[in-house]
């Protein structure tokens, strides 16, 4: 906690962002209820929420990777501050038109402007902070996203004593009005669209592929991409279970499933946070399959929970162990993804957790009905426990040279400006350092394949 204290003293533009982050982050989490209390209102069926919900993932599922390559291509700050705006219209008009077609709309715009703010914001994070407070603004990041999500229902459910849904739904509007003004005056560092010949610039499209072939050619991060991916599928399931097992399974009421939710994010806020240090490549690695294992057996515990009190345990573990898997994931992407591209791989990672949930959505009804909603949590766990193994074997001899020893340990302008950039210059004067020309070659390489992935065409 010390390195977030320090960071927030005395990182000003840091605290701006997020300022601005956590009041939004609090709107979506008391929108959410909103919206889908207006659904259900203007569409009496089970479909509304399926709809909605479905319009919220669609554009990141569809367009994830155009998202990144945008804000790789332009100007970040103007991504998000665009994006901000995107959804600040969105929510005033679900709030200000009573009609379910128009709600599935503004919801498909919400979710354009979600799948844009995410990888430009998380792109934008190294550029706020000194380099070596990277790990904590990373951290910071998704303790302020689960913030929103754990107090934001809260909230909303204060609200809504006094205040109707679509009041709510325009105090969602609000903050990300505010996010956006706030954001404007924030300075996110030097765009890579003014140290580029627009000229010479590929298509949008071939720089999303440029950003999928980097995320498959890394060593160790398509792994990772695609493990993480599964785990989230098995957290949705979870997700779709939890008050079904809460309520049949546990005889626990409202006041009490509310409370296994909120410490599975205080446990995911704990989990977030105990990245803040950030470390060795290798130190990222073990942090990031501890994180799934924990999850692992905090699903499995759950399943197997015989009271409220045992499920308050299992649950908090578990929301720990998914703090600690996304915090390190990002740390990864950072450290081992240059500026220039990275993201495109956050725009890549968001489209693969998209279809994930969204296809936990869709069977974890089916799989409930068939199967029991305690055989589909155990599955989810012990679907999470076979990724944390298989993540062990494919990450074994990953990420263990020498040249990986620290992230971070170059100076942010150590190679043109950027923090990854100035990772990468570490790695080849190290290499050099250790007079190993193998592995030097190696990593010029490596870098040679990310500047050509950056700026290929089509022959």
């Amino acid at each position: 906690m010390s390195d977030v204290f320090d960071l927030l003293r005395a990182e000003r533009r840091a605290r701006f962002f997020f300022a601005a982050l956590t009041q939004s982050a609090l709107g979506t989490g008391a929108g959410y209820i909103a919206l889908l209390l207006l659904a259900y209102d203007r569409y009496r069926s089970a479909w509304a929420i399926s709809l909605v919900l479905a319009a919220d993932l669609l554009p990141t599922m569809l367009l994830g990777p155009l998202f990144g390559a945008a804000a790789d291509r332009f100007s970040r700050k103007g991504c998000a501050v665009t994006a901000d705006v995107l959804r600040a219209g969105a929510f005033g008009g679900i709030a200000l038109i009573d009609d379910f077609a128009a709600t599935v709309v503004f919801a498909a715009i919400a979710g354009i402007g979600t799948g844009l703010f995410r990888p430009a914001a998380l792109a934008a994070v190294p550029s706020l902070v000194e380099a070596r407070r990277i790990p904590a603004a990373t951290a910071i990041f998704g303790a302020v996203e689960d913030v929103g999500f754990t107090l934001g229902p809260a909230a909303a459910a204060a609200v809504l004593l006094v205040l109707s849904p679509a009041d709510v739904m325009t105090l969602n509007a609000v903050t990300f009005g505010v996010s956006a003004a706030v954001l404007a005056g924030v300075r996110f560092g030097r765009a890579n669209a003014e140290v580029q010949d627009r000229d010479l610039m590929p298509s949008l499209v071939r720089e999303a592929r440029d950003g999928m072939s980097a995320a498959a050619a890394t060593p160790g991060l398509r792994a990772v991409l695609l493990l993480s991916s599964a785990t989230l599928l098995f957290c949705g399931l979870f997700n779709v279970a939890e008050l079904l097992f809460a309520k049949e399974e546990l005889g626990a009421g409202a006041s009490e499933f509310s409370l296994l939710v909120m410490l599975f994010g205080f446990g995911f806020l704990g989990g977030s946070l105990a990245g803040a240090k950030g470390g060795a490549l290798q130190d990222l690695k073990r942090a990031y399959l501890a994180g799934l294992t924990v999850l692992a057996a905090g699903f499995i515990g759950s399943a197997l929970a015989p009271t409220i009190l045992v499920a308050a345990l299992t649950f908090t573990a578990a929301g720990f162990g998914n703090g600690l898997v996304l915090v390190h994931e990002r740390l990864i992407i950072q450290a081992v993804i240059p500026d220039r591209l990275i993201a495109r791989i956050y725009g890549v990672k968001d489209a693969l957790t998209a279809w994930a949930f969204g296809l936990a959505f869709a069977l974890g009804g089916a799989l409930i009905e068939l199967f029991g909603v305690r055989a589909v949590l155990l599955g989810a766990g012990i679907g999470s426990a076979l990724v944390a193994v298989g993540a062990a074997a494919a990450l074994a001899s990953t990420w263990r040279m020498p040249e990986f020893a620290e992230v971070r340990a170059e100076p942010a302008d150590a190679a043109g400006g950027s923090p990854s950039a100035g990772y990468f210059c570490g790695i080849r004067k190290r290499a050099a350092g250790q007079d190993r020309p193998d592995l030097l070659a190696a990593g010029d390489s490596w870098l040679s394949l990310l500047d050509d992935l950056d700026k290929s065409i089509d022959h």
